[in-house]
């Protein structure tokens, strides 16, 4: 583990900062997309989540290396951090004109990543970055109450704080910018979203935060935010949720051009299950009323067959008639390329799944079970309601906490055998990492202006010609350094020495 962590710390990290990929020769490095030698990545499996993985090594061995190792990515984070206190994808050390550059040819030229075709200039809410940022400082501080980390901390939780729509929602940036108007769309960074889990993953911060510190302005946040599922789930005969809300009249609507404006499954899934959570967390028997129907419409929107692997859900249901509805797209780039929809399910996007995988008993049986419960047994151990502070959990990193789990500690990993552990530990080359198979890569920026014709059909592929800029899977990997791959090796050799105690 150490040898590991020496040369992440010593050899690959940036200002003490991380990407997710690293060629063997370190010359080329990748976050969601290529990035310039200057650049750490937020989005996780980035710098905050080896802030995590760095500060649950501490909590393992006791060994203060790990923890100078936080130390320094917590530093790397609150060099990037926002004025308004959130933070963006990445972080250029190159400072604001770098970025800019960067955004003008990778970001720019990204056919299907359309987050990052505009620099805005704010934070973002999208993929967990802020969050993880968040509660990473949060554990940082909280660890030895070191009041250098303090202010940043405090500029986090106000970010949060100020961001939140009345109603309890979120946009996916802020502050707010309507800057953006793309391929015939509104900008779609002020909408109160859902995507990405964007709102359960603000309350997760807000109960740690009161749960850790006490603050009572969550409190009212928390719940306005819960109460933000009961207000946006549709009416019958469709009791569902959309990825997006209008932050006016609430009313669903799309954002990226390959997201349209329609109900989701997995979305609503995944409210029904927050619900739940929330009902866990409060014993507010609101939280359950309307879940019963939800589940009923993922049960009528349902597939007659499953796909062959597996997926039950088509993803997009059209407003108003419960049809499925497909993206597809045409082109090659950003300047030819086009996304649409229709109801045909054949060729669909590669990038982005056209069936979910949904298990709607599973949830069923939870619901049940919860309806016969007594609330007040159900929420009596809920941070929520506690006299006092409540530790953290002693774990986070590739720990998939709920709202519901952040109590004592966390979910306790998987048994690793001995034999799995000898085999990580045999795994490390002469360097001292793991080397990974880099599958997925991108085209250089080509510096020219894309073909306004395509050369071939790209429907079904995840990037389109050399111009594009997008990562796609390569089916011929270069052995690398993986930044989620040392976080997972790393996560399995600490529950090995939790159990061996």
């Amino acid at each position: 583990m150490k040898t590991a962590t020496r040369f992440m710390v010593e050899t690959v990290a940036y200002k003490g900062g991380y990407v997710w990929s690293y060629t063997a020769d370190l010359k080329r490095r990748w976050g969601e997309l290529e990035a310039k030698p200057t650049m750490i990545w937020v989005q996780p499996p980035g710098t905050g989540t080896m802030g995590h993985l760095f500060l649950d090594a501490y909590h393992a061995t006791g060994d203060e290396y790990y923890y100078q190792a936080a130390e320094r990515a917590a530093e790397a984070l609150i060099w990037g951090q926002h004025p308004s206190g959130g933070w963006h994808y990445m972080i250029d050390f190159g400072g604001e004109a770098s970025l800019k550059d960067w955004y003008a040819t990778y970001g720019q030229n990204a056919w299907r990543m359309e987050e990052f075709q505009h620099y805005w200039g704010n934070a973002t809410f999208d993929d967990a970055g802020t969050s993880e940022a968040m509660q990473f400082l949060l554990r940082l501080y909280v660890e030895k109450r070191d009041p250098k980390w303090k202010p940043a901390l405090d500029k986090a939780v106000n970010f949060v704080l100020e961001s939140q729509y009345p109603m309890g929602g979120w946009p996916q940036r802020y502050p707010l910018k309507n800057e953006f108007s793309h391929h015939g769309k509104p900008d779609y960074t002020s909408f109160v979203t859902f995507n990405d889990d964007v709102a359960g993953e603000n309350i997760k911060f807000l109960v740690m935060v009161y749960q850790a510190l006490g603050d009572t302005r969550a409190l009212d946040a928390v719940r306005r935010a819960m109460d933000s599922f009961i207000v946006t789930q549709q009416g019958q005969p469709q009791p569902a949720w959309g990825l997006q809300y209008t932050p006016g009249d609430l009313k669903p609507v799309g954002a990226r051009t390959y997201e349209p404006t329609a109900l989701t499954t997995h979305t609503t899934a995944n409210n029904v299950s927050q619900l739940m959570n929330f009902y866990e967390l409060t014993g507010d028997t609101k939280y359950l009323a309307r879940v019963g129907e939800a589940l009923d419409w993922l049960d009528k929107v349902k597939l007659k067959t499953p796909r062959p692997d597996g997926r039950t859900h088509p993803t997009y249901i059209e407003i108003g008639t419960d049809r499925p509805i497909y993206v597809h797209r045409r082109g090659s780039n950003v300047v030819n390329g086009e996304y649409y929809w229709d109801y045909s399910d054949q060729k669909t996007l590669a990038h982005y799944g056209a069936w979910r995988k949904i298990d709607v008993a599973k949830l069923r049986a939870r619901y049940e079970a919860l309806k016969t419960s007594d609330p007040a047994q159900v929420s009596k151990d809920s941070p929520l309601k506690a006299k006092g502070l409540v530790p953290l959990p002693k774990y986070f990193a590739t720990r998939d906490l709920e709202t519901s789990d952040l109590n004592i500690k966390a979910q306790k990993g998987t048994a690793v055998t001995a034999d799995a552990a000898a085999k990580l530990v045999a795994g490390l080359n002469a360097q001292g990492y793991w080397p990974t198979p880099l599958v997925a890569t991108s085209h250089p920026y080509a510096g020219a202006t894309p073909p306004a014709k395509a050369d071939k059909d790209y429907s079904t592929t995840h990037v389109g010609d050399e111009t594009d800029t997008s990562p796609y899977p390569t089916d011929k990997p270069e052995m690398g350094i993986s930044t989620g791959a040392y976080v997972q090796n790393m996560t399995t050799l600490i529950d090995y020495l939790d159990q061996a105690r």
